[in-house]
C-alpha cells in the first residue's frame, strides 16, 4: 500500500466494523432476470449539463432519495471475544505469546454498525467484508424497521466484499439496480446514504472526484473517489450517480482525523457484479492472463517511444497462458480492454476481474509503435502444479510451518500479488520457532535453503532434511528479497 505522509487510511467502522450506504435508484422485484439474477441497468447516462439558471440550481435530489432509502440497509453485528486475563498483561504476551489465552477466559462481545444495499429480491446483500466477516451475529433493519437475522455466504478478501442473506419469507424487497462504473467520469454528482455515527439515516453530496488506481487497502487497488461526507458508521452502503443506478460501495477513506476530510473511496460497482454469482457457488473463479508486466513511467515511455506514459510492459508471458495464445509478446504494450484504457497495473488486475470466466475481450496492443487489438479468451487459472499444502517437521527452526505449492490458481485465492509458482508460507503454529521468533509470516515465499535453491514443497523439504540449529534462508517478502541466517542460542539477522 502507498501512503502519503499526512495520510490515514481508515476503515468506516464503529466498533468491530461500521457501514456506509450510499444508495440511488431503487426498484421494485420486476428489476430481476429470469432465475433472479441481478438485472443491470441499460438506460443509456443522461446528457451531462451545467445548471443554466438560479431556478435549475435550486432543483431538489429528494425525489431521488426517495426512490433510493428503502434499499439501504443497517447491519448490526455480534462478536464474543474470548480471552485470558492473563493476555493484558505484556510479560506473559512476551514470554507465551498466544499460549498465554489458552483456556478458560473472560468473554466479552463486541458491537459493531455498518451497512448494506439490497441488490436482489432474494434478500441478497452487498457490503462489506470488514463489516459482517467476523461477526456472530448479523441483524439487518431495513428503511421501513422491519428487521431480518443475516447470514454471511460469501466473503471476498481480496476486494473487502461480502454477501449477507435474509429470508424475507414472501414479504416485497426494495432493490437497487447496478450501474456500469466504467461510464463514470470525474464531477458526476454522487449522494451518500447513511447512518453516520449511528445518528440515523442520512444524505450527503459530492461529486466523483477521481477514479483511480493505488493507495487502498485492498488487493484491487482501483477505487471511486468522492468528497460526499463518509463517515464511521456508513461502511458497505452505496454509492449512486444521478442515473440512479448504484456505481459503487464505500469501503475507507483517507483523513489525519478518522472523520470525513472529503476524500473517501468507494469498490466500483463493476467489481461488485463481477462477485454476485459466488451467493450460490460459494466462490468466485476470475480470469487469467498468465503475463507479468510494469507500469510505464515517462522515463520508459520515452525509450518505447509513446507519446505519454500509459499502459502496462509485458515483462513475461506463461507458455500455454491465455495471453501467449492471444499472441501477446514480451515488450507489448497492453493499452486497454474492451476499451477501456489500462493506465497502470492495478488498472489491468482490476479491469481483468471484472469480466466472467468463458467470455473473450480485446486487448489494445502497442507493439513497434502500432496500436492493434488482440481477441483474447478469458479462462479460470489452472491449479499446476497442485498446492501440495504440507505442515513442516523436525529439529529445524521452521518446524510448524504450513507451506505449499503456488499455482495460478493458489495464488489468485491466496492474493495480495503472490506469483504463479514458488513456495508459499500458508500458516504457522502460534508456538512454533519461527511465528515465536518473527522469522517468518504467511505470504512469504521461500527461495533457498543453505544455500539450495527452493522451488516447490518437496524442494524444501530435501533441503530441511537433518537440519537442526543453525542454518540460513532466503526469502521474498513484499517483492523483496531477503537474505536470512539463524545461529542458536540468540542470533538472527536478515540483509535485504
Amino acid at each position: 500500500m502507498r501512503f502519503d505522509r499526512m495520510r490515514t487510511i481508515f476503515w468506516l467502522g464503529t466498533g468491530l466494523a461500521a457501514g456506509m450506504a450510499l444508495a440511488w435508484g431503487v426498484s421494485s422485484t420486476d428489476q430481476l432476470t429470469e432465475g433472479g439474477a441481478t438485472a443491470i441497468a441499460e438506460t443509456p447516462p443522461p446528457a451531462r449539463v451545467a445548471p443554466a439558471s438560479q431556478a435549475q440550481v435550486q432543483l431538489s435530489y429528494a425525489p431521488v432519495v426517495q426512490k433510493a432509502a428503502p434499499a439501504v440497509v443497517n447491519i448490526y453485528t455480534r462478536k464474543i471475544v474470548r480471552q485470558s486475563p492473563m493476555m493484558s498483561d505484556p510479560f506473559f504476551r512476551f514470554f507465551f505469546g498466544d499460549r498465554a489465552g489458552a483456556g478458560a477466559g473472560r468473554e466479552r462481545v463486541q458491537s459493531a454498525l455498518g451497512s448494506g444495499v439490497i441488490v436482489r429480491a432474494d434478500g441478497l446483500i452487498v457490503s462489506n467484508r470488514h463489516v459482517v466477516g467476523d461477526a456472530d451475529e448479523i441483524q439487518v433493519v431495513l428503511a421501513d424497521r422491519r428487521e431480518f437475522e443475516g447470514k454471511v455466504v460469501f466473503q471476498d478478501p481480496r476486494s473487502d466484499l461480502a454477501l449477507v442473506r435474509i429470508e424475507p419469507r414472501g414479504a416485497a424487497l426494495p432493490v437497487i439496480r447496478l450501474g456500469d462504473s466504467d461510464r463514470l467520469q470525474v464531477g458526476d454528482i454522487a449522494l451518500a446514504i447513511g447512518n453516520p455515527f449511528g445518528v440515523g439515516q442520512t444524505v450527503t453530496q459530492g461529486i466523483v472526484s477521481a477514479v483511480r488506481s493505488g493507495g487502498g487497502p485492498t488487493d484491487y487497488q482501483y477505487y471511486i473517489q468522492t468528497d460526499a461526507a463518509i463517515n464511521p458508521g456508513n461502511s458497505g452502503g452505496a454509492l449512486v450517480g444521478m442515473s440512479g443506478e448504484l456505481i459503487g460501495i464505500n469501503t475507507f477513506i483517507a483523513s489525519p482525523t478518522g472523520g470525513s476530510v472529503g476524500v473517501g473511496f468507494a469498490v466500483p460497482v463493476n467489481l461488485v457484479r463481477a462477485i454476485l454469482p459466488a451467493a450460490t457457488t460459494g466462490k468466485v473463479v476470475r480470469p487469467w492472463l498468465g503475463l507479468e508486466g510494469q507500469a510505464i513511467d515517462a522515463d520508459l515511455a520515452a525509450t518505447l517511444n509513446l507519446d505519454r506514459p500509459r499502459g502496462v510492459l509485458v515483462n513475461r508471458l506463461n507458455a500455454g497462458s491465455p495471453a501467449a495464445t492471444a499472441g501477446v509478446k514480451p515488450g507489448d504494450v497492453i493499452a486497454a480492454i474492451e476499451g477501456q484504457p489500462v493506465d497502470d497495473t492495478e488498472t489491468l488486475q482490476f479491469r481483468i476481474a471484472t469480466k466472467a470466466v468463458g467470455t473473450r475481450a480485446a486487448l489494445t496492443v502497442i507493439r513497434d509503435g502500432k496500436s492493434f487489438n488482440l481477441p483474447i479468451a478469458l479462462v479460470a487459472p489452472p491449479e499446476n502444479p497442485p498446492r501440495g499444502l504440507t505442515w513442516l517437521d523436525g529439529q529445524h527452526a521452521f518446524a510448524g510451518v504450513r507451506v505449499g505449492n503456488l499455482s495460478p490458481a493458489y495464488a489468485q485465492e491466496l492474493g495480495g500479488g503472490l506469483p504463479d509458482k514458488g513456495v508459499v508460507v500458508v500458516e504457522l503454529q502460534p508456538s512454533s520457532p519461527a511465528a515465536r521468533l518473527g522469522l517468518l509470516r504467511p505470504g512469504d515465499l521461500l527461495d533457498g535453503i543453505n544455500g539450495k535453491r527452493v522451488t516447490s514443497v518437496s524442494d524444501l523439504r530435501a533441503a530441511l532434511n537433518g537440519v537442526a540449529g543453525a542454518m540460513s534462508y532466503r526469502i521474498v517478502r513484499d517483492g523483496r528479497l531477503a537474505e536470512c541466517a539463524i545461529r542458536p542460542p540468540a542470533y538472527i539477522s536478515c540483509r535485504q
